[in-house]
């Protein structure tokens, strides 16, 4: 008989409800971060990169702009490393376990 492995379709509902909440609000927290700087914080005058015009905005406005990239990549971070430890992780050891510890087969 196979071993079966927990996957997060066999866990309990508040736990799948829970790493949905986790995933939309991080991928929220990147949207929001990203609008902000490319939309909100965009300085009078430029459209897409700022390039040479960099030189030109004011203090403020850049550091604004530079928090929120921070915040953008550090949910951008914390996705990754959520979904590959809840993920990744589990389906590849267990096929890991799967293949290399196979119960012995019996001969009949």
């Amino acid at each position: 008989m196979a071993r079966s492995f927990p996957t997060l379709w066999n866990l309990p509902g508040w736990v799948r409800a829970l790493h949905a909440f986790f995933v939309i609000y991080l991928t929220g927290q990147i949207a929001y971060a990203t609008f902000q700087v490319f939309v909100v914080l965009q300085p009078d005058g430029t459209m897409g990169p700022m390039l040479m015009t960099a030189a030109d905005v004011p203090h403020e406005l850049m550091v604004a702009r530079r928090l929120y990239a921070i915040e953008a990549w550090i949910a951008f971070v914390g996705l990754a490393l959520y979904l590959a430890i809840t993920e990744f992780l589990p389906r590849l050891v267990g096929h890991h376990l799967a293949t290399t510890h196979a119960p012995p087969q019996e001969d009949a």
